[in-house]
């Protein structure tokens, strides 16, 4: 019992000294100034949000959307948070991400000639159709599918070229937390989710040598336009698991997107809920710090207790969904 509390006391001090060393020495952020930096889904949710705060810090933005009405209000927002409206440059244009590759690579290539290179790309565009397997269609299939996972392969394909010559560059993909646990109602959604994830992982070891760093957010339910359309379709199931981790404003996760791709972070996340996920499923993703590493161990089995009392609850969620319908059903 003894040597069991000795142990027990000595990962609590080597966890406070990774903790402090954290603390003591903390990550130099790259600079974006007069740099050109590309937000796909930038009209709107955390990809306008993130676009703000490229502006903010003196970069060139281009967002892109397909929504032209929406781009028009989005730039002038952006061009009024420049912090030198007479040397940034700010530009949109209308295109379907998603829809074919040689049209995102012209797209963007046409895009550098005018606007300079692309020093960052963000992937921000993307949607949620929810709903049980046997209750998804083969059109939202494909519609997630295209955008969720083709627009962003096709977006960093016609990019990395031109940043591996350069050697430079920061690349940012925007998953979820449903990357890190398949969710009920969201088996199509988390499919496209996870393979972000994957694509993240495989291209951050491509990269590394051409000093091109990889960052993967994983948000939470974040109040955007995007996210009230997900709710329309939503499984009562769905929205009651979503729920214990809260909603997140836009503002709030754009700006930890941001400050984590410009300190090189492979993970970018935001609420325990998320350091709990991103800790449990840590496994072989790329990591910032050996400190990073030492933590995820040591709390990686305390961890997996509290992610099984999660599911637990989870899985009683759904239990009690399914006894409600067939009790509504007898009464009728």
């Amino acid at each position: 019992m003894g040597a069991l509390i000795g142990i027990g006391i000595c990962l609590l001090v080597l966890l406070i000294l990774v903790l402090a060393a954290k603390q003591i020495w903390p990550t130099r952020l790259k600079n974006v100034e007069n740099k050109h930096v590309v937000i796909t889904g930038g009209s709107s949710g955390i990809g306008k949000c993130v676009a703000l705060v490229a502006a903010k810090s003196g970069a060139h933005v281009t967002i892109i959307a397909r929504d032209i009405q929406k781009l028009e209000s989005a730039k002038s927002e952006i061009v009024r948070a420049c912090r030198d409206r007479d040397t940034q440059k700010v530009e949109y244009f209308s295109l379907d991400i998603g829809k074919s590759y040689e049209d995102v690579e012209k797209s963007l290539h046409d895009l550098e000639k005018s606007m300079g290179p692309i020093y960052m790309l963000v992937n921000c565009a993307g949607t949620a159709i929810c709903g049980k397997i046997e209750d998804t269609t083969a059109e939202s299939l494909k519609l997630m599918v295209d955008l969720n996972f083709l627009g962003t392969f096709y977006c960093i394909k016609a990019v990395v070229p031109s940043m591996k010559s350069r050697k430079e560059g920061i690349i940012v993909l925007t998953s979820s937390q449903a990357a890190c646990l398949g969710i009920f109602g969201y088996s199509a959604y988390c499919s496209t989710k996870f393979s972000l994830r994957g694509l993240a992982e495989s291209i951050s070891m491509e990269l590394f040598p051409y000093n091109i760093s990889v960052t993967l957010s994983l948000p939470p339910d974040t109040d955007t336009p995007g996210f009230a359309t997900e709710e329309l379709t939503k499984p009562l199931e769905t929205k009651l698991i979503g729920k214990t981790a809260g909603l997140f404003k836009s503002e709030d996760v754009a700006n930890k997107l941001f400050k984590d791709a410009l300190a090189g972070k492979f993970f970018s996340i935001i609420g325990f809920e998320s350091f709990i996920l991103t800790t449990l499923t840590a496994g072989m993703s790329p990591f910032t710090s050996w400190c990073e590493v030492i933590m995820q161990s040591m709390l990686m089995g305390l961890l997996r207790i509290v992610g099984a009392f999660y599911l637990v609850s989870f899985q009683r969620i759904v239990l009690n969904c399914l006894k409600t319908r067939d009790q509504s059903k007898k009464s009728e």
